[in-house]
């Protein structure tokens, strides 16, 4: 089995944003096992952790032509060329220090993305990698532009480009992606636009750290100022794009992705597909989908503290999942608040504690033992959540031991980061 893996040591780079021109600067560090990929951003009065994973999509009309991620406090834009770099170079875990609202063009391609990491080293860590395999045919449409992805052995793209233009027309590309592949054949792509949409795109605020070394600009009779690094380079950069927002997904993984004509739109699309389909699988196979009953023989909570219905996931020390259905007939509306019912926040970190304590107290080391907060850390509320809500408990291990555990939770509806933490428990006999 695969191992987890992170950076050895830290690593900075700086540059300018493409679309917003601002200068910024980066900081990649080591993470530990289980965390993720994490944006920070730095430059705020209080640092904002952004968790880079399709819940934490920042949607906006005026965030066209990019992939964002974000909350009400804060983005972190054109993040799809970094992504992409990560996920070939197989990275899990890093946090990324960023001191502005859009992360550095470059020279528009992922090659010193590419470059930084392997300065930094690659370290193995101690736990498995987990890779999904899809399971049955995605689909998603939109006009002419689609994105299909079957079930493969490997991770496999199948691009197609066809644009109204003598040089963008009918460029197809298919490889089997890796570090090697993506290393000579993706990763050096250049993004790109057409001289006819230059005026467009800058009348949108688009466009305002581009240049000719950062941007292939497309005109009548050929590319300006500039020489092609493939005579496909274009296919070639839309595989980069659509790479780094399928890494979206929350882990790589194996499927043949048949793409025609696709955008960041779409392929973040099929990333939430493959995000719920993982979700469904991971539940309907798990030997731990446990019902409220089940719970209440591992945890010692009951009505009305009792905030979990089942766990549709189970992975015993290191994971798991839960729900919880909001109804107006819970108690806590009645008096938060009359006419405006909303679940207090305390009791959203309350739930996703709760299946951290199914988590590690399901094991056998730490059965029958009780778990007690010791702190909690990064405590975020998103959004309302209110009566008919649905409430995904997402907990995953950071580190449990058998007289502590810190566990890291989210709480999403609709696919949807409404609430996340980091808490750690004390793990005491009863």
């Amino acid at each position: 089995m695969e191992k987890q893996n992170t950076i050895a040591k830290e690593v900075s780079l700086e540059g300018i944003g493409i679309h917003t021109g601002n200068k910024v600067h980066l900081k990649f560090k080591p993470a530990p096992v289980n965390s993720g990929i994490n944006f920070i951003r730095t430059d705020l009065a209080s640092p904002c952790r952004i968790r880079a994973e399709i819940g934490s999509l920042f949607e906006s009309p005026q965030l066209s032509r990019r992939s964002t991620l974000g909350n009400d406090q804060a983005q972190v834009q054109t993040i799809e060329h970094l992504m992409a770099a990560l996920s070939s170079l197989k990275i899990d875990n890093l946090d990324i220090e960023v001191d502005n609202n859009e992360l550095p063009g470059m020279d528009g391609s992922a090659s010193k993305f590419v470059e930084a990491v392997e300065k930094a080293g690659i370290l193995q860590q101690d736990q498995e990698r987990y890779v999904y395999a899809v399971k049955e045919p995605l689909f998603v449409e939109d006009g002419v532009s689609s994105i299909t992805v079957l079930p493969s052995k490997d991770f496999k793209v199948s691009y197609t480009l066809n644009y109204e233009h003598p040089l963008l027309s009918a460029q197809f590309l298919e490889l089997n992606v890796d570090t090697d592949s993506f290393k000579s054949e993706i990763a050096p792509a250049r993004t790109f636009c057409l001289e006819s949409e230059v005026s467009e795109l800058q009348s949108r605020g688009l466009g305002r750290g581009a240049n000719y070394d950062n941007t292939l600009v497309v005109g009548s009779s050929g590319v300006i100022k500039s020489v092609l690094r493939f005579k496909d380079e274009f296919v070639r950069h839309k595989i980069l794009d659509l790479i780094g927002d399928l890494y979206l997904a929350g882990c790589p993984i194996r499927g043949h992705v048949i793409a025609l004509r696709s955008g960041h739109a779409l392929n973040l699309k099929i990333a939430e597909k493959i995000h719920e389909q993982k979700l469904k699988t991971q539940a309907a196979g798990s030997s731990g989908v446990l019902d409220s009953n089940a719970i209440m023989k591992i945890i010692p909570h009951r009505e009305p503290f009792l905030f979990v219905d089942r766990v549709i996931y189970l992975e015993k020390g290191k994971r798991a999942i839960g729900v919880k259905n909001v109804t107006i007939n819970d108690y806590f509306f009645r008096g938060h608040f009359p006419g405006r019912p909303v679940m207090p926040g305390v009791i959203i970190v309350e739930a996703m504690a709760q299946v951290g304590g199914v988590m590690m107290l399901a094991s056998e080391d730490n059965k029958g033992k009780l778990a007690f907060f010791l702190s909690i850390d990064n405590v975020k509320f998103r959004k309302p959540v209110v009566p008919g809500d649905q409430l995904m408990l997402e907990v995953e291990a950071v580190k449990v031991k058998s007289k502590t555990g810190q566990v890291r939770g989210r709480a999403l509806v609709d696919g949807k980061v409404v609430a996340e933490a980091d808490f750690v428990c004390a793990l005491v006999d009863n």
